[in-house]
Formats: C-alpha cells, sequence, structure tokens
C-alpha cells in the first residue's frame, strides 16, 4: 500500500500529459489526485490551492521575472550582434569558423540572458542564413545552435540554478552559480571540438583572418554587453548585492546598453515587457504546480521511499548516480526542465547526500543532465526554436545532433565523477 500514492501519482500525470493537458495542470490535478488518497475531498482542494500560492512566497523567486525580462531586452536591443560580431572577428578563420562563432556566441548570450530559448532564437536567428550562405547545411547550423544555447543554463546568471535553489531547501544561490562556470565552458569546448571535426568532414569553408586592430575594435563595441556578466555575477560574488537584486540591476543595464545602441525604443519597449509577462507567467505557474507537487510527494513520503529503494538495490555509488542519470536523461525527454527540477530535486537529492555528494554539485549533474533533454523530441523546447528558426525539421536535425549528444553526455559524466569541477571556484571563495 506504501507506493500505492506514487502510483497514483506517476499514472495520473503520464495520462494527462498523453491527452495532452498543459504540463503546468497536469502536475497540479495528478498532486490533487494523490492528496485525495490520504485526506478528505474538500481538504484536499484547498491544501492543493494553498500549496500553490505558498509555492510564490519566496524573495528569490523575483530574480526569475527580472532576468527573463534583462533576456528579452537583450534578444531585441542588438546585444546579440555585438557579441556574434566580437565572437566572429577571432575565431572566423578556424575550420567550421561560423559554427564555432554561433557556439561562442550562444556561450556569451546564453550567460548574459541566462535563457536558452533566448539564445536559441537570436544566435540562430542572426548566423542561421548566414551559415546557409557559406555552405553550411540547415541541419547542421540548427544542431550547434539547439546544443550550444543549453550551455547559457550552466554559465550564469541562470534562471534555473535559481530554482534549484528554491526546491533544494535553500542552497546558496552565489555557490551554484560560480559552480557552473567550469561545466559550462568544458560543455562549450566539447562541442567545439565536434563542430571542428563535423566541419573539417564535409570540407566547409573557413572564413578569413582578422587583424589584431579588428578584434580589438570588435571586442571594444562589445564591451559593454560582456561587462553585464561581470557586473551581475561579480556583484553577487563579492557581496555588493544578492541575486535577487542583481537581476533589477541587469534590467536596468541591459535597458540603458538597447537605448544607447537604438535598438529599442519607447513605442517597442510594451511589446518586450508584455512578451517577457507571458513568458514569466508561464514559468511561475509550472513552479507553483510543481513546488505543490514536491510538498505532496514529501507527505506521501515518496522521496524517503525511493531513496530506500535506491540503497537496497546498491550500495555503490557510482552505480546508483549512472541509475539517476540514467532517470532524469529519460524524464528529460517529456518533462520540461523547470518542473522536472522541482519535482526531482527532493527526490534525489536525500539520495545524494546520503551518499556525501555535495547538493551543489548535484545541482549543476541535475541541470546539466535535464539540459539534454530540451534537445530531445517530444518536449524540447529549445530544439523546436532551434528547428523553427533554421526552417527545417525535426527528422533531419537528429544525424547532425547524435554527436553533440554524445559529446554533452560525456561532458554530463566527468561533472558527475569529478565533483572538483564544479566544486573549485565555490571552494576557492568559501561558498
Amino acid at each position: 500500500m506504501e507506493f500505492l500514492p506514487a502510483l497514483i501519482l506517476i499514472f495520473s500525470f503520464i495520462i494527462l500529459l498523453f491527452i495532452s493537458v498543459p504540463v503546468a495542470w497536469s502536475i497540479a490535478i495528478s498532486s490533487l489526485l494523490t492528496i485525495m488518497f490520504s485526506i478528505p475531498l474538500l481538504p484536499s482542494f484547498s491544501t492543493i490551492a494553498q500549496r500553490i500560492a505558498t509555492a510564490f512566497d519566496s524573495f528569490t523567486l523575483l530574480a526569475i521575472p527580472f532576468f527573463i525580462l534583462s533576456g528579452q531586452i537583450m534578444s531585441s536591443g542588438g546585444i546579440a550582434k555585438k557579441l556574434i560580431s566580437f565572437a566572429k572577428s577571432f575565431i572566423g578563420s578556424f575550420p567550421g569558423g561560423l559554427a564555432l562563432i554561433n557556439i561562442i556566441s550562444a556561450m556569451l548570450m546564453g550567460s548574459i540572458a541566462g535563457s536558452a530559448l533566448a539564445s536559441a532564437s537570436a544566435v540562430g536567428g542572426i548566423l542561421g542564413s548566414e551559415m546557409e550562405k557559406e555552405g553550411y547545411s540547415k541541419e547542421f547550423s540548427a544542431a550547434v545552435n539547439i546544443t550550444s544555447a543549453t550551455t547559457g543554463l550552466i554559465i550564469p546568471p541562470s534562471n534555473i540554478l535559481i530554482v534549484y535553489s528554491l526546491a533544494s531547501g535553500g542552497v546558496s544561490v552565489t555557490a551554484l552559480f560560480l559552480a557552473g562556470y567550469i561545466p559550462g565552458i568544458l560543455t562549450g569546448l566539447f562541442l567545439l571540438i565536434v563542430a571542428v571535426i563535423w566541419s573539417k568532414k564535409n570540407n566547409y569553408k573557413v572564413g578569413k583572418r582578422n587583424s589584431l586592430y579588428q578584434v580589438s575594435i570588435e571586442f571594444l563595441r562589445a564591451l559593454p554587453s560582456l561587462m553585464l556578466l561581470f557586473i551581475v555575477v561579480g556583484g553577487i560574488i563579492i557581496g555588493v548585492f544578492t541575486p535577487t537584486e542583481a537581476s533589477a540591476i541587469a534590467v536596468l543595464y541591459s535597458l540603458i546598453l538597447s537605448f544607447i545602441y537604438k535598438e529599442i525604443s519607447i513605442e517597442s519597449l510594451p511589446k518586450v515587457i508584455l512578451k517577457s509577462i507571458k513568458t514569466t507567467s508561464v514559468v511561475m505557474l509550472l513552479i507553483g504546480a510543481s513546488m505543490c507537487m514536491s510538498w505532496v510527494l514529501s507527505f506521501e513520503n515518496i522521496p524517503q521511499d525511493i531513496s530506500s529503494f535506491l540503497i537496497n538495490l546498491s550500495d555503490n555509488k557510482i552505480i546508483i548516480l549512472l541509475l539517476i542519470n540514467l532517470t532524469l536523461l529519460f524524464v528529460g525527454i517529456f518533462m520540461d526542465i523547470t518542473p522536472a527540477v522541482l519535482i526531482f530535486t527532493p527526490i534525489f537529492l536525500p539520495v545524494v547526500t546520503s551518499l556525501g555528494m555535495d547538493p551543489i554539485h548535484f545541482g549543476i549533474v541535475l541541470v546539466l543532465n535535464l539540459c539534454i533533454g530540451l534537445c530531445t523530441p517530444p518536449v524540447g523546447s529549445v530544439l523546436f526554436v532551434g528547428v523553427g528558426v533554421a526552417g527545417t525539421t525535426i527528422t533531419k536535425v537528429i544525424k547532425p545532433l547524435l554527436p553533440f549528444f554524445f559529446i554533452m553526455i560525456i561532458s554530463l559524466l566527468l561533472v558527475t565523477f569529478f565533483p572538483s569541477i564544479s566544486l573549485f571556484l565555490p571552494s576557492l571563495f568559501d561558498l
């Protein structure tokens, strides 16, 4: 009988998704059906409503709408163009130059905007047609854009790391931001290697080499955009402001910069704000429903049951971590990253901490793992954006995506089994 609540939760959630009920509603309804197993009908409804409302009672959560707004401003305000021009100036002469530019631009754009979708749409929209003119296939361009866009969810500032901090019960956002740098850059470097090999194999064009003077000029043009990263993350690290305050500063700085670049006008600003409100509404509804499900899981002792099951299954840390990674890879195929982090953090965090794994390290592993899911059908949001921007189909993109998937999994395994990759920078700052 002790596994009945878990079965009700899992099967009701899967059935609701299968009949195309929106994810947030599927989470909330399956949570309601599960709690009805333990308490009467009317208290079940009031409890679910209360838990969804209580989920928003967090000052840290205020950072998410601000970072979403700053990301929208950056996508519309010419910042992406400056970053791409800078990347193009110093790496365009390498084999597969435009593919490498795409990856580096996505790393820069994603880390500044904190959004994989913003990165995929902005960078892909600018570079996609240019890569096609240079002889790159649409499918390869899309594969590069899709996978590189996810690095911005690891390299700070990152909304999803803030969500993990909330779900884990208060792991330091500053420590998570620092922990994300090396794994994010490592993944980006691996993607660069794959892009070079694939480009050489298909004899893609090599761009002309730029002089040091040209590189310097492009760097100076991009410097105000790059400064946002140092202002936001640097300010958090040295304690000038909190992550939530940093998100508001990011909005102000990106808005001023966009007005200076004359890419956003007073007349166009309401559209940017409205778009960010729509995105925030979706994210917040997912957070509320997912936090409610996390409470239901805890109320029914489901995380403890799963933890006991995994530990009884094997006392080998490597085996358990591999099982968790495989589970999360499978989950990422069918669930978006925000609800997955909120639901599976309270399930797996007790398991890994009992094995001696640092919660900061696990947060990076969890997010890096689920980033792969954003690139896979049928739910991969970044996959759909990347394919749409490139004007191709998912079926055609799968083949060039496979080597990038493989290298991302290698990066995931390295980060999983070598904790110092994630923990070196936080330990350096005593976090």
